[in-house]
């Protein structure tokens, strides 16, 4: 089929539902397109590009991608991955990846329009897909573009954090299962999943089998409970498709970037991936990070704060993004000379800067700049503890000694909102980005009369003073806890906010969340082993918070929560040792923070000097 829908010196010719047989006999579906002259592809041989996708290969953008890289000489490829749309077999997430992968670039070496190297591309699962194929090594990749996505390890980010479950797992399986294949043939499967209240269900926490909204696909019910019961680090997790940081020594050695942002579930992923493959492989390996939200890169806001007008990936490169990977497959499948052969490899997005005042759209302008840098984590970055205080202060002195701990009851029964953060796919009962961190209708489990958060008796806060001067934060942060609970096992969160003072748009200050990280406490000593505590006995807790890059102004406060609970990003502790995906029993438990001489509980912040 004739396409003249192209930017490029070729015309397209698609040719749709091809079949590709995988090691077990199952057929995968993708579209082919070629560059063609007068409707007729043109013979010879090119290189290839190819996405692997759950969400349809026919999907509009996917298409216009596909038409756009084709018409500058390139044979695309777009294919359903196994049991999504038009391809055969069942459905498993992502730990079939890695070989279908393969087996799809062996595929691909027996067509005649194969010129000998593919180039890979696509967001989230498509990064993932590409990730697990380079575990494998396939001998005729030449080129990997991930965008937000590719598993370092899905163990400590974005399937489970710090022993937690990333709810945003459920409302990703229920809406795939609205998509299916078995919805997609039986109206009355269709219309059971279409008529389900997911806000209810949330609400229905632990899901059970044969009970829940997914009920009506088993294949998608069976994934989401077993991975929810998955609570230890175990051969699950290490898995090709979950764990490439355990697949390193035999990841493809290709150029590569690894590309993600502050407020998307997939920055440790990148930046993981990052500092182990740019330090073992010749690539060249490069990073950028932006600072949207899932797959946000042509806007210039992430959830209710505006970051300027060069925010998006236009604005960082000079160039859309479809040419700015053209100028990647260019170069390293074409030989075309390009700047991604010299300069920094690391690009990023600085946040912080802009006016403070609410734009017409009623978001904060926050502001920001993009910046190169030589390395990551930056080595200029002077790893600085921040120490909570009696009374909810926080400074770089340490505290003394003779202060008694902070103490809180954590309800499991009501659990602190979710108000923004690093969230992918989990619309509509979550909404990812900065905003300002008080409750509200929009956010799933606020009340009336949707207070701050601060207000909660279960939130510890502790701030500086305003600032003398800016500070910049940037790079990975951690957070240092000594901690007792009455329960045997509890969470503890943290979370890092820029506090903006009062103004005459925001009367009352705005606290912009930046990132945030959980813990859940039995798994403090080993992921495979956990530990339940001694109730009443004293222990050190390092809680990983999501990388970030920040300027705190002049006249801000850095301010660090401390909660039990980010409920529905995370599952929430029943407090009695159990995994909450499988036990619906919750208890209270009091909870207690140190800060002291002895004990100095602290956040470890990359502050980097002002030039």
């Amino acid at each position: 089929m004739p396409s003249g829908d192209q930017t490029g010196e070729y015309e397209v010719h698609t040719e749709s539902n091809v079949m590709a047989a995988m090691r077990d006999g199952v057929r995968l579906a993708a579209d082919v397109y070629r560059p063609a002259k007068g409707g007729v592809p043109v013979d010879g041989a090119f290189p290839v590009l190819l996405q692997r996708t759950p969400y349809s290969k026919t999907r509009a953008d996917l298409v216009a991608e596909a038409l756009s890289f084709t018409s500058h000489g390139y044979v695309t490829v777009l294919q359903d991955c196994r049991a999504r749309y038009e391809s055969e077999g069942a459905f498993t997430k992502y730990t079939r990846e890695g070989e279908d992968g393969y087996d799809t670039m062996a595929w691909l070496a027996q067509q005649p329009w194969h010129e000998g190297k593919i180039g890979t591309y696509g967001l989230s699962y498509s990064a993932h897909t590409q990730a697990a194929a380079a575990c494998l090594a396939p001998p005729n990749l030449g080129c990997m573009w991930l965008d937000s996505g590719g598993f370092a390890n899905a163990f400590q980010t974005a399937c489970r954090n710090g022993g937690a479950f990333e709810l945003r797992q459920l409302t990703w399986a229920y809406k795939e299962a609205v998509e299916s294949r078995q919805a997609n043939a039986d109206p009355r499967v269709k219309a059971a999943l279409d008529a389900q209240d997911i806000f209810a269900w949330f609400g229905r926490l632990p899901w059970k089998k044969g009970h829940s909204p997914l009920q009506w696909t088993p294949d998608y019910e069976d994934y989401l409970l077993d991975i929810w019961e998955r609570e230890t680090f175990d051969d699950y997790w290490r898995q090709i498709g979950l764990c490439a940081e355990a697949h390193y020594g035999q990841f493809s050695d290709v150029p590569q970037v690894h590309m993600s942002a502050w407020y998307d579930p997939y920055s440790k992923t990148a930046t993981d991936n990052y500092v182990a493959l740019s330090g073992t492989k010749q690539g060249p390996v490069s990073l950028l990070m932006g600072p949207w939200t899932h797959g946000g890169r042509s806007v210039t806001h992430a959830g209710g704060v505006e970051l300027g007008p060069s925010a998006t990936i236009d604005g960082a490169t000079g160039a859309d993004f479809n040419h700015l990977r053209l100028r990647f497959f260019d170069r390293w499948l074409k030989g075309k000379a390009s700047e991604w052969a010299d300069g920094p490899p690391v690009k990023l997005f600085v946040m912080g800067g802009g006016s403070g005042r609410k734009n017409a759209e009623g978001r904060l302008e926050h502001g920001g700049a993009w910046r190169s840098e030589s390395d990551w984590p930056l080595a200029r970055a002077a790893a600085t503890p921040f120490y909570l205080h009696a009374g909810g202060s926080l400074s770089t002195q340490q505290p003394g000694n003779g202060h008694p701990p902070t103490k809180y009851l954590f309800d499991p029964e009501r659990p602190v909102p979710t108000v923004g953060g690093n969230i992918s796919s989990g619309q509509p009962v979550m909404a990812p980005g900065g905003f300002d961190q008080r409750e509200s209708k929009e956010f799933f489990g606020s009340n009336p009369p949707y207070l701050p958060l601060a207000s909660r008796p279960d939130v510890l806060v502790f701030q500086t003073e305003p600032l003398a001067e800016g500070a910049e934060v940037t790079g990975p942060v951690s957070v240092q806890l000594w901690i007792s609970s009455s329960a045997v096992d509890t969470d503890f969160t943290a979370k890092l906010v820029d506090v903006y003072p009062p103004s005459g748009d925001y009367p009352e200050g705005y606290t912009l969340n930046l990132t945030d990280g959980i813990l859940r406490v039995k798994f403090r000593e080993s992921w495979e082993q956990p530990e339940l505590m001694e109730p009443g006995e004293v222990y050190l807790l390092t809680i990983d918070l999501l990388p970030v890059s920040n300027r705190f102004m002049k006249g801000h406060r850095i301010r660090l929560d401390i909660s039990s609970s980010n409920f529905p990003r995370f599952d929430v502790n029943g407090n009695t040792g159990e995994n909450p995906g499988t036990s619906p029993v919750r208890l209270t438990a009091l909870n207690s923070v140190y800060h002291d001489g002895s004990r100095p509980s602290h956040a470890l912040l990359p502050v980097v000097a002002q030039e």
